[in-house]
């Protein structure tokens, strides 16, 4: 599995950014698909994801500021993301699971939210 991450900048604390992530490869053997971001010395953490189910979970720090949708027809993910806030300044990294377990990373895209 090869992922594609775009979409990350900088942006207004209050503002808004959408990222995508474009799956190719064996994307019919992926149970979830999901964003995870980590700000320098700190660990990775789980942002949002989304099963092949179209099951959707958040991290309690974004819940109803951020949306995790899909386009199963172009093997995309995308991480709608608004009122962001200083906080959300962090590396972003999609991130696909296998039904074989091992995780695949994509690169990570930079968000940057200035005060």
């Amino acid at each position: 599995v090869q992922l594609q991450a775009s979409g990350g900048g900088l942006v207004q604390a209050g503002g808004s950014l959408r990222l995508s992530c474009a799956a190719s490869g064996e994307v019919f053997s992926i149970n979830s698909m999901g964003w995870y971001r980590q700000e320098p010395e700190n660990q990775r953490d789980l942002v949002a994801l989304i099963t092949s189910g179209g099951i959707t979970h958040y991290a309690d720090s974004v819940k109803g500021r951020f949306t995790i949708s899909r386009d199963s027809a172009k093997n995309t993910v995308y991480l709608q993301m608004n009122g962001l806030k200083p906080d959300d300044t962090a590396v972003y990294y999609c991130n696909a699971l296998h039904n074989t377990g091992r995780y695949y990373w994509g690169q990570g895209t930079q968000v940057t939210v200035s005060s």
